[in-house]
């Protein structure tokens, strides 16, 4: 009989991997900090974002449904993979523990977009800054959103806490503090 090593037993259905990266300027009503997040988040992406609108009426925040509060890209692949490094060299490899959820999920702020690499200070825009929510998944992670036999995630499956910080200072080499 052959030995076999550690990583030929590992089972491929564990490795997670990132379904996507979302980066997200909320604006509330002001429309020309909304027109500058637009023009920002198609800077650093390439790609052009979507207005995030509101669904419920708000009377103390002066704020009703179909009005555009926000602006949101969505990444995903390899793509978002590579602006995902960019955006952690933003805040120096460093993250908080609290930016982890239990389920697999990531969120962090970055104050001024001038600290990610490439970007210039551009006087239109002003300084301004976004947040970065990264959702990691698993193989099978599809039938929860699928249209047919619709189902919850195992709690085997699931990805833990301790799990994503894991991924996260093997994959990107990330400090967790």
């Amino acid at each position: 009989m052959r030995k076999m090593t550690k990583e030929k037993n590992e089972n491929p259905c564990r490795k997670i991997r990132i379904e996507k990266v979302t980066l997200n300027i909320g604006a509330g009503r002001d429309v020309n900090k909304l027109e500058n997040g637009m023009i920002l988040l198609e800077r650093i992406t390439g790609r052009k974002p979507i207005k995030t609108i509101t669904k419920k009426r708000i009377p103390s925040w002066d704020l009703r449904p179909g009005l555009p509060i926000g602006c949101k890209v969505t990444l995903r692949g390899k793509y978002a993979e590579e602006i995902l490094k960019k955006l952690l060299k933003a805040v120096g490899n460093k993250l908080k523990e609290k930016s982890f959820d239990n389920f697999g999920n990531i969120s962090f702020g970055i104050a001024e977009y001038i600290d990610i690499p490439g970007m210039k200070y551009d006087p239109k825009i002003g300084i301004m800054g976004l947040d970065v929510c990264i959702t990691l998944e698993r193989i099978g992670y599809r039938i929860r959103r699928r249209k047919y036999l619709r189902r919850k995630i195992n709690k085997k499956i699931a990805i833990s806490k301790q799990e994503a910080i894991q991924f996260m200072k093997n994959k990107f080499n990330v400090e967790v503090e």
